[in-house]
């Protein structure tokens, strides 16, 4: 799993969402310049290993040299890694490519460089179906940064080939979180449970 924001976990795999209220011009053109895409407001830098490695030392100061951008102030920290990463440091360097697979960074591009949020894809699937999440930092909330940064994500995901769909989830009652998931394209295909959170809600987009 990517690393998230300072704040309320990801939605999807860990099924809790949380998005953010407020207009976004989730309409804008997508430019991917290598690995990143840059979109009206933010840079969204790949995870890399040296971010991963980085998170799990609980090194501050290293962590914003691999970024050349501010970190919030709860970023790095054990709470952290223990909401962030479902596996070990050492399954994700045997095969970094696998599980850092679409995972990306929110860095503002207007003034200084700082890390706001993140997106991420739980690792690259085996079937086709991408489980998305995303998170951003409580001071950058009610922006419309979840919903540009995701859906571009989304969007960038979905072209990938052998990628099917991409699929998330969200308790009913966040409706911030559900506008997020609108916003980036997914319609909503029904209910079910999980074991901590009880019932949420299913979305889904295909190509």
């Amino acid at each position: 799993m990517s690393v998230p924001a300072a704040g309320p976990p990801h939605c999807a795999i860990v099924r809790c969402a949380f998005g953010v209220a407020g207009g976004s011009p989730t309409d804008a053109t997508m430019v991917v310049v290598g690995h990143r895409i840059v979109t009206p407001r933010l840079v969204l830098e790949p995870m890399s290993v040296a971010v991963v490695e980085a998170v799990f030392a609980g090194d501050r100061a290293r962590l914003e040299a691999v970024l050349d951008a501010r970190v919030p102030a709860a970023w790095p920290g054990r709470a952290l890694v223990e909401r962030a990463f479902s596996t070990s440091l050492e399954a994700i360097l045997e095969d970094p490519e696998k599980r850092l697979w679409g995972d990306r960074l929110m860095i503002t591009r207007e003034g200084e460089r700082l890390l706001v949020g993140s997106v991420i894809f739980h690792g690259r699937p085996a079937d086709g179906i991408a489980e998305v999440g995303y998170g951003v930092e409580e001071s950058w909330q009610c922006k419309g940064l979840a919903s540009e940064a995701t859906k571009q994500c989304v969007d960038w995901a979905l072209a990938q080939p052998g990628i099917t769909s991409v699929t998330a989830t969200t308790p009913p009652w966040h409706v911030a979180s559900i506008r997020v998931l609108e916003r980036s394209g997914l319609q909503r295909v029904g209910l079910e449970e999980h074991d901590a959170l009880g019932e949420v809600v299913r979305f889904t987009r295909g190509r």
